[in-house]
């Protein structure tokens, strides 16, 4: 059992060895900052802050997350001229919390706004997954159909935090407005 709205618990497997969806590719693949890609596809974005509390590590993410029982939840939906794009969650270890005091109360601010802009970033092989999210909180803008999902573990400093993003059908239509 998870606390999160959605649990990551999945077959994840490197990105670069799949056959990914034409209209997603771009997304998933994206080595940059996803809230700058977003940003660049609409005219509106916006972050919806869902949960961000001191929460302890499932076991599944705890071989990601080394030395880490307990730290932060964060989870949010980004959102690009009303549409919800993308739900991301990001686990953020304790001791990266402590050193990296901004990332304890980012309310509706970007993550991504935040760590893409430190020096020593360093982000993680991407991963992918399918994930139904049918039966969730997220059910009513996800759809019946699973939703790609990609994660990473990044660097700060030497200090790991893991960011998982859920790509909801709304992606693939500003793929569309902008082909």
């Amino acid at each position: 059992m998870t606390i999160a709205l959605i649990s990551l618990d999945a077959h994840w497997q490197d990105a670069a060895t799949l056959r990914l969806p034409a209209e997603l590719a771009g997304w998933i693949l994206e080595p940059a900052s996803l809230t700058a890609r977003l940003k660049r596809h609409c005219s509106a974005f916006r972050v919806q802050l869902l949960n961000e509390r001191a929460a302890r590590l499932p076991a599944f993410l705890r071989p990601l997350l080394p030395n880490a029982d307990a730290g932060q939840l964060r989870e949010v939906i980004l959102w690009c001229d009303d549409m919800p794009c993308v739900y991301a969650q990001s686990w953020l270890p304790q001791h990266t919390v402590n050193r990296f005091k901004p990332l304890a109360d980012l309310g509706e601010r970007p993550l991504g706004d935040y760590i893409f802009q430190q020096p020593d970033l360093k982000r993680g092989t991407i991963e992918v997954a399918q994930l139904q999210l049918s039966g969730s909180s997220l059910s009513d803008v996800a759809g019946t159909s699973p939703c790609y999902a990609r994660r990473s573990v990044f660097q700060l400093n030497g200090l790991p935090l893991l960011v998982a993003e859920v790509f909801l059908p709304a992606t693939a239509q500003l793929q569309a407005k902008v082909a």
